[in-house]
This record gives structure tokens, sequence and C-alpha cells, in this order.
């Protein structure tokens, strides 16, 4: 199975989201991540993220942001988001209501319902992607345990 994280820009919450994904997941799932908008093309994750993830032992720093493309809608079977916006954008990129359909918000997937939007750390500080680690990694092990389930 694979699946891809998306955020705005791929240098903050899907590549932390990916790389903690990984970690949940066995061998024959495979783990990307990809962003709505294309300015961060080519870059490593912030480094803020980089050392956040580090200090958790995983290791992001390899990662490379790149966009969504609507090939992504063919190699991936999930592809979950991690904001309203980012979700309404890559929606809009959909041919048709299959590819839609395998599209959700992040914490939605993962049984939050009451705030289904991870908040971006790009502009906070250590503290602030602190605390989207935990909320992405709660996330995961809900949505890794679902996904792990439904393979077997």
């Amino acid at each position: 199975m694979n699946i891809l994280m998306v955020c705005l820009g791929n240098i903050c919450r899907s590549p932390l989201a990916e790389g903690i994904m990984k970690t949940k997941l066995p061998e024959g799932f495979f783990v990307d991540s990809a962003g709505t908008i294309s300015q961060h093309e080519g870059e490593h994750p912030d480094r803020r993220a980089v050392k956040t993830a580090a200090n958790h032992g995983i290791d992001i720093s390899r990662q490379v942001s790149r966009p969504i493309t609507s090939q992504d809608f063919q190699d991936f079977d999930k592809i979950y988001c991690m904001d309203i916006d980012v979700y309404e954008d890559v929606i809009s990129k959909a041919a048709d209501e299959g590819q839609r359909r395998k599209t959700a918000l992040f914490l939605e997937a993962a049984g939050n319902h009451e705030n289904a939007e991870v908040p971006d750390p790009y502009w906070g500080d250590m503290k602030d992607f602190e605390d989207v680690y935990q909320l992405l990694d709660r996330g995961c092990e809900q949505i890794a345990r679902q996904l792990q389930s439904r393979s077997l």
C-alpha cells in the first residue's frame, strides 16, 4: 500500500508525518510526502522539523520537497492532507471521484473530528514543532493500525 502525506510546502508537517509513519508500518507499505505549492521544491525539510524528528530518533534530513502531481493520484492508495486548505487544493487536482475518495484530512482519518487540522508550525518555534510532532505521532499510530487491519 502506498501512502502520501501532503501539506503546503512539504518542509514541515508532511515530512514529519512521512518520517513518523515509516516507523509505524511494516514492510510492504510505501510512504512519501508532497506539498501543494512548489516554492520549496528540491529543498530539505525545515531545520526545526529535522531537529524535532531527530530528537525522537527519526532521520528526515534527506527528504526532498516536491509538489503533488497528477501521477500521485495513480501511484498512491491513500492521500492524507494536513489541513482543510491543503485538502481542498488536492481535491481540486483529482481527475475523478475515485481519486477524491482516496484523499482525506489526516486528523479526521485518525479519528479526531473536533479539530481536523494539523497546525502549521512554520512561523512558530521549537515548541510548536514538538506539539505538531506529538499530534502527528498519535495520528500516525491510529492510521497505521487502521491500514494494517485492512491489509490482513
